[in-house]
C-alpha cells in the first residue's frame, strides 16, 4: 500500500465518521472539518464505499448515516436478524426471540431455506450467549443494556458485505463472534471469524475496537488462541463454557 493510498484511506474514515456522529452535516462542513477543498470532499462522498452504501444525503444536501456512531447505534437493527439489549434478550422466551429473529432474517435477505439446521444453529448460539450473560452477572459485569445482535447482514447494494453470527457492542468493544457446532479448530474458520473485523471498525467508529472470536459450541473447557493464515495476528478461539475468557481479556472483570 503506497503512502497516498494510506492518506486517502484515513481521509474516507473520517468522512464516514464525521457523517455517522452527526445529526446531519453539509459538504462545505465537511470539507472544512478534513481540511480539503469542497471539490475535492465531492469526490471523497460519491467514491468512498461505505458513504455509498450506508450514507444519503436529504433535499437539503444534509448527508447522514444509515448506522449512527453512538449509543445506541440507530439503524443498526435495520441490518440485523434480532437486535435489542442484553436485558431484553434475557428475559424473551425461546419461542418468541426465534419467531423474531426469522421475521427479521427475511428482512434483511438471510436465506432460511435450511429451516431445520439453522434453527438448531440459531437455537445453540442462543443457549451459548444466555451462559455467558449469566457468567457475566455471576462476575457483577453490568451488561444489562449492552446491544446484542444476531444475524447481521450488511448488503445494502454492490459496495459493502459484512456479515456476523453475533455481536455484542459492550463499552469500548465490539465482540464479533463466528459460532461454529464443532469441537475442532479448523484454520478456515479461524480466517473467518475475522474477515470482516476491519470494516466493522469503520461502521463502529474509534472510539471502539472489534474483538473477533470463534466460538465451537460442542467442545468444552477450551479457550486459546490461533493465528490467521500467513499472520501473526491471532484470534480468540473458545467453546460455549468458556467465551466469558474472551471478554474478560479485554474487559478485566476478574481481574477486579
Amino acid at each position: 500500500m503506497t503512502k497516498s493510498r494510506q492518506a486517502i484511506d484515513a481521509l474516507d474514515r473520517e468522512l464516514y465518521t464525521l457523517i455517522c456522529s452527526t445529526d446531519g452535516i453539509k459538504a462545505r462542513e465537511l470539507a472544512s472539518k478534513l481540511g480539503v477543498t469542497r471539490k475535492e470532499v465531492n469526490k471523497l462522498l460519491y467514491q468512498n464505499p461505505f458513504v455509498r452504501d450506508l450514507c444519503y444525503h436529504d433535499e437539503d444536501y444534509l448527508w447522514y448515516g444509515i448506522i449512527q456512531q453512538r449509543v445506541p447505534h440507530v439503524g443498526l437493527h435495520e441490518f440485523s436478524g434480532w437486535y435489542g439489549t442484553v436485558e431484553e434478550f434475557c428475559s424473551q422466551g425461546e419461542e418468541e426471540w426465534l419467531s423474531e429473529l426469522r421475521a427479521g432474517c427475511r428482512a434483511i435477505g438471510r436465506n432460511l431455506n435450511d429451516t431445520r439446521g439453522l434453527t438448531h444453529s440459531f437455537l445453540d448460539a442462543r443457549q451459548t450467549m444466555l451462559g455467558l450473560f449469566a457468567d457475566l452477572h455471576d462476575a457483577n459485569v453490568r451488561c444489562d443494556s449492552w446491544e446484542l445482535v444476531f444475524e447481521l447482514r450488511i448488503r445494502r447494494a454492490k459496495w459493502i458485505r459484512i456479515y456476523a453470527d453475533v455481536l455484542v457492542v459492550a463499552p469500548d468493544y465490539v465482540f464479533s463472534l463466528e459460532f461454529k457446532m464443532k469441537d475442532a479448530i479448523e484454520q478456515s474458520e479461524v480466517d473467518q471469524a475475522a474477515k470482516y473485523a476491519p470494516y466493522l471498525e469503520l461502521v463502529f467508529g474509534p472510539n471502539y475496537e472489534v474483538v473477533p472470536a470463534l466460538v465451537l459450541t460442542q467442545a468444552s473447557d477450551l479457550y486459546t488462541h490461533a493465528n490467521l493464515s500467513e499472520s501473526t495476528a491471532e484470534v480468540s478461539v473458545a467453546s460455549g463454557d468458556m467465551l466469558f475468557n474472551v471478554f474478560d481479556e479485554y474487559l478485566r472483570f476478574l481481574a477486579q
